[in-house]
């Protein structure tokens, strides 16, 4: 693709709250252009303009038909579930379309199926497109290894009343992290409840704790929890703003890629 050329990308669930935050960075975008704006079958937004909220005229209406999106599309930005992307994604890899993918709750086959899309086109995957977030897992990899005795971890996520999966999948990758850096296997390591008599706690664990409420956006904070010390590695989000940034840089990223499975160490060069 020229680089004189707009990237042209598609968004979707394009009525969402991170929908709608993409459209805005896209259209703000002077190296990008809106091509299509996505939208399940049924929607109340289908038919209207994809900038209406903001007051603007696109010329682009959202609409449901995923093939015509996709059609003069470069790239397909998603957040939506784990079924949709997926159907998304099969339709990318025959397209040749790019995507960039912040959906997050997938389980081991799917992810498995995406790898295998990832063969016919370029996808990043990550469960958070922040680049501070993607900093901290750098910063958690280095923590981990250099407090790898006497320090229990504990990971704490909060999110909005509306999130549907627990822990998050930012929590996760920290978690992931962490625990290759010590040479733990999470599924074995990771506790994701604790009531009752629990006992002592064993050292070798990594624990999750999940708050769910109100409109925050996400904090996620590891804690490694010393004899006389604790350190805490925090990052908090106050606007979504930043998922839809690192979303285009990612794209970005992709427009030289012609097939592969990245994620955001890729783009921003932390491997």
């Amino acid at each position: 693709m020229s680089g004189a050329q707009p990237l042209r990308i598609a968004i979707a669930g394009a009525s969402g709250r991170m929908g709608r935050m993409l459209i805005e960075a896209v259209l703000a975008a002077p190296d990008c252009r809106l091509a299509a704006a996505l939208d399940r079958e049924g929607s109340a937004a289908l038919g209207q303009d994809a900038g209406a909220f903001l007051g603007q005229s696109t010329g682009v209406l959202i609409a449901s038909d995923l093939r015509a999106g996709l059609s003069g599309a470069d790239v397909l930005i998603d957040f939506t579930r784990p079924e949709g992307t997926l159907a998304h994604l099969a339709l990318c890899a025959e397209l040749g379309v790019k995507a960039v993918v912040g959906t997050t709750g997938f389980d081991e086959a799917q992810k498995a199926q995406i790898a295998t899309h990832a063969r016919h086109t370029a996808i990043m995957m990550a469960p958070n497109m922040s680049v501070g977030v993607n900093v901290v897992l750098k910063l958690l990899e280095v923590a981990a290894r250099a407090l790898n005795e006497g320090y229990d971890i504990e990971i704490v996520e909060a999110h909005h009343r509306h999130k549907v999966d627990a822990p998050s999948g930012t929590a996760l990758q920290m978690g992931q992290v962490v625990a290759d850096a010590l040479g733990r296997d999470l599924k074995q390591c990771a506790v994701y409840g604790r009531e009752g008599v629990t006992g002592a706690r064993d050292p070798s664990t990594i624990g999750f704790a999940t708050v769910r409420g109100g409109d925050i956006i996400g904090d996620h904070t590891v804690l490694f929890a010393g004899t006389g010390e604790r350190i805490e590695i925090s990052h908090k989000a106050s606007s979504r703003g930043i998922y839809a940034q690192g979303s285009l840089r990612a794209a970005r990223f992709l427009a030289q890629r012609p097939h592969g499975l990245f994620d955001m160490a890729d783009v921003l060069g932390t491997r």
